[in-house]
Parts: C-alpha cells; sequence; structure tokens
C-alpha cells in the first residue's frame, strides 16, 4: 500500500540503535570536559566516547541491550494504521535477524524468548492522527532494562530518604526527582536523563514521562514554571557526586524534561522515566504515498558526524593489573577498590536465568577460579560458529539474592557487572577472596572487541541474551569496585551522595 514504508521503519530501527542523536552527543562531550584527567569518571567516559564512534562507524549496537522498542506515530486521516502496524513489526523483526537488536521479548509465564522481539506487548506502538498534516511521522526510543529498572514513581504526600517530606507542590516534585537520580547511581548508566511526569493516573503517567524523552536536551520548556524547575534541577543534581558509572565525579544527569497532565483529586503521582547515557531515539517524516523518509528527526545526514574522541578510549598507565583466569585466591586477595584489571582468559557469562539456575542444578561447566560476566551479549551465527556483536555488561543488582551463594558453591573468583552489589555479595567476596568489577555500562562495541572468540555456548534454550556464553577474552578492561576486604566504592559513594542529598533540601526552586 505504501511501498517504501517497510524500508524506512527499518532504517530508521538500524540508525536508532547505532546512531546516538547530535543533542546527546553534545551532552556527553560536555560532560567529557566536566571531569578532571586521570579520575575514575574521565576514564568511563572515554571508553563511552569510544564506544560511542565505533558504532556510528561500523553500524552496530551502541548498547548490547537495544530495550524494548517504542514508536510514536501520527498519520493524516485515512491511512490504514493496521497496515501500518503489520509492517512495524515486520521491520523489528528484520532488524532482529541482522543483529541491530537484541532479541528482548520474553514469555512473562514460561520465560521464553521469541527470537524475534515479537510477541504480545512487543514492540509498543502509540498510533495518533494529525488533521492538519499530510505526512506521516515515526519515532523510536531504544530503552533498555538497566535504566527502565530505575523509573520511579512518587505518589505525595511521601516521606524520602535524605529529604524528608515531599508535598504537593513544586519543591516536592523537586525532591521526587533528585531522588529518583541519586537513587538510580551506576545502575541506569549514569550520567542519565529524565523524563518527568507530574499528575496523571499511574499508567498514564508514566506514559508521560517516557514521552518527554522525545524532546530535545537543549529546548526550552514552554511553561515558564515546568522551564525553571527544570533548570533548578540541571543546577543542583549534578553536586551530588555520582558521577559516570556512579564512579562519583561532576556530572550525574544530562538532561531533565518535565510535564504534567491533570490528575484525580485524591492522587498525585510523580513518575520519572530515567534514560541512560545511550540515549537512543530519533524519528522520520514520510511521504504519506510512497513511505519514503522526507527528512530526519534530531539528526542531519547531511552534516558530517564529528567524532567524540580522537585517541583510544582507555589509555593505559603501566599501574594496570593483568590476570589471567582461572584465578586463585592469592592473585583475587592482592586487589583493593580503585585498581584497574585487565583480565584475559576463558570468562563465562551468567545472567538472571544462569543464576536461578544454578542455584538448583550444576552449572554446565567448571567455575572454579572463574570470571562470571553479567552480560546478555549481541551474536550472530555463520554456519556453525557464533560471534559476538555487542557485549556490555548488565546491572548486577538483579542477581543480588543469587551471587553469595554461588560465589561460595562454586569457588567463583571475579563477578564482572556494572551497578554494584549489596551487602550479601560483599559478605561472600570477603570469605571467599572473590572480586566485584565494574565494567562501563553501554560500552558494548569497545567490550566487544576485547573477545577472541566464542567457544560455546550452555542452556540456549533461555534465549541468547540469557544463555551461558564460553567467551576467550584479550585485556578486557574494568574497575575493582568491590573486593576482599569487605570494601565497596558503590556502598561509599552511595553514603557521600546521600549526604549531599540531604544538604540540597534547604535550596528552594
Amino acid at each position: 500500500m505504501i511501498p517504501s514504508f517497510f524500508d524506512s521503519v527499518l532504517d530508521l530501527i538500524v540508525k536508532t540503535s547505532t546512531e546516538l542523536p547530535p543533542d546527546v552527543r553534545a551532552a556527553m562531550a560536555n560532560a567529557m570536559g566536566s571531569e578532571p584527567e586521570g579520575t575514575r569518571s574521565a576514564q568511563a567516559l572515554k571508553i563511552i566516547a569510544t564506544n560511542i564512534d565505533l558504532a556510528a562507524n561500523i553500524e552496530g549496537a551502541i548498547c548490547q541491550d537495544t530495550g524494548m522498542p517504542t514508536f510514536e506515530i501520527k498519520t493524516p486521516v485515512g491511512v490504514n494504521q493496521i497496515w501500518l502496524k503489520t509492517q512495524v513489526r515486520q521491520a523489528v523483526a528484520e532488524a532482529t535477524r541482522r543483529g541491530k537488536l537484541r532479541p528482548n521479548s520474553v514469555d512473562s509465564i514460561t520465560g521464553t524468548n521469541s527470537g524475534d522481539n515479537l510477541g504480545p506487548g512487543t514492540p509498543i506502538l502509540h498510533f495518533e492522527q494529525w488533521e492538519h498534516e499530510d505526512e506521516i511521522e515515526v519515532k523510536l526510543i531504544l530503552k533498555g532494562g538497566g535504566c527502565e529498572n530505575t523509573n520511579a514513581q512518587y505518589s505525595l504526600p511521601t516521606e524520602l530518604p535524605h529529604l524528608g517530606r515531599a508535598d504537593r507542590s513544586l519543591d516536592g516534585v523537586r525532591r521526587c526527582i533528585l531522588h529518583a537520580v541519586w537513587q538510580a547511581q551506576g545502575k541506569g548508566c549514569a550520567p542519565g536523563a529524565v523524563g518527568v511526569a507530574i499528575g496523571g493516573d499511574r499508567t498514564s503517567g508514566y506514559t508521560e514521562a517516557k514521552q518527554q524523552l522525545f524532546r530535545t536536551l537543549d529546548d526550552v520548556n514552554g511553561d515558564a514554571r515546568l522551564g525553571e524547575l527544570e533548570a533548578d534541577i540541571m543546577r543542583t543534581v549534578n553536586t551530588l557526586g555520582v558521577g559516570t558509572m556512579g564512579f562519583g565525579g561532576a556530572v550525574s544527569l544530562i538532561g531533565c524534561k518535565v510535564g504534567v497532565l491533570n490528575r484525580l483529586p485524591a492522587s498525585f503521582f510523580v513518575s520519572v522515566a530515567y534514560d541512560c547515557w545511550a540515549f537512543r531515539r530519533l524519528g522520520v517524516v514520510l511521504d504519506a504515498t510512497t513511505g519514503a523518509i522526507k527528512r530526519w528527526l534530531y539528526r542531519d545526514p547531511s552534516s558530517p558526524v564529528i567524532p567524540m574522541i580522537d585517541q583510544a578510549g582507555f589509555q593505559r598507565t603501566g599501574r594496570e593489573v593483568r590476570l589471567t583466569t582461572p584465578l586463585d585466591e592469592a592473585a583475587v586477595r592482592a586487589l583493593k577498590v580503585g585498581d584497574v584489571v585487565l583480565l584475559s582468559g576463558p570468562m563465562f557469562t551468567g545472567r538472571d536465568a544462569v543464576h536461578h539456575y544454578i542455584m538448583s542444578h550444576e552449572p554446565p561447566v567448571d567455575l572454579r577460579g572463574s570470571a562470571l560476566y553479567h552480560c546478555g551479549p549481541v551474536v550472530k551465527k555463520d554456519g556453525d560458529t557464533w560471534s559476538v556483536t555487542a557485549a556490555g555488561p548488565t546491572t548486577s543488582i538483579r542477581e543480588e539474592p543469587y551471587q553469595g551463594d554461588i560465589i561460595r558453591k562454586y569457588g567463583v573468583r571475579v563477578v564482572i557487572g556494572k551497578g554494584g552489589m549489596g551487602a550479601r555479595t560483599l559478605a561472600a567476596l570477603e570469605e571467599c577472596g572473590a572480586v566485584y568489577l565494574n565494567a562501563i555500562g553501554g560500552a558494548a562495541q569497545f567490550y566487544a572487541r576485547t573477545i577472541d572468540g566464542v567457544d560455546g555456548v550452555s542452556l540456549l534454550e533461555f534465549g541468547t541474551p540469557e544463555a551461558m556464553w564460553h567467551l576467550r577474552v584479550t585485556d578486557f578492561p574494568a574497575i575493582v569496585t568491590m573486593d576482599a576486604h569487605g570494601n565497596s566504592l558503590h556502598k561509599d559513594i552511595e553514603q557521600a551522595s546521600g549526604e549531599k542529598l540531604a544538604a540540597l533540601t534547604t535550596v528552594a526552586p
């Protein structure tokens, strides 16, 4: 019916997954300029910048978690939206087949991955008709699970840790936003951006909060009251010291966008949609007759993309600790928080399904002395050979109910992920002589280049993101953030930033 619509939507999906919008690139460049050279956050930002450039250069996924595709589509009156929906779904499946999207659609009852990102509720499509336009507009946002898990919704009035009472006022809204950013720490791949909705019900509030993420980071709110609130948040939130990946630093947030909806008298919700630095959203305007792209939104293909960085993202100092798996206890106990490790040798991936499985079944590999990587890679198969095309860390805290027991039971020496873990894991690290290494969240292309090959795969029935991949790596860089002596950088940063959070309550918007 509209011959080029499928190809245009497929192009949109590929570009959204692989090319960060110019406004986000600019914000990340500003973040790099704000961190002193040699700090953990500065080093992490250089890796992120390198990853952004690598993804654009090879049209590879910026982050291995390509999220839940969410489309906002506007059409002229009379366009067959049922047909458009079918075409969008087919484009999503094709992008998944090409490895531009990771298979992320999982049956909530059985845990079965559909393999093509299609299923009840996926992808998400919102349609709207406009009366005075004769074009089709398609916007897409890819928001990963890690940052999705750091979304927050508050019902005012409420008591907030470090911030006291948040009343039904703009100051109460302000306190909720500050709390949401602080609470995300490194779990949401800071520095992030937040879309906020004041009011609505629980469902419409979250929808509007996500809608706010379709605004560019440099725009100004048309409502002066909300514009001042956004500006106040950006003036104050970066004094918290959360920093990139929760490592501490000057930049914790790159954008705050606030909308407002009417509400019921009995309800006052504040909904916060947190997005990571890999803030992937683009759009196209299409000819309504042919479906061909007339113009892009958020990006100008005729303008050259300026590289984020002109040197290697990870610059070695000579102080890095080189380790080769399998590891013994002495080598691991010699590490301390802050050490930069270059890890080589065999490595196994393990996410939620693997951790749950090996709590009651013998693992399919010998984990003694091993490195267990919290990662759901993007993979492709050529004949009988698997390769990894994107492989950044996932958020580790989801494995907290299992990790300590697995370390004790199977002799794991190194756990790798992002965002840190809790007291139970920290106790097991100290007891058994193991460490937690924080890799840089979202840096999927950067870490894929440390993988020499795939030696095998176990538990593939869980789907490719949740399977246990047997990898060989060389000089995989990460930072010790929880050591075998009871020290945790995550605990320290959370405590210090919490104290700064409390001090912000005295500053009125």
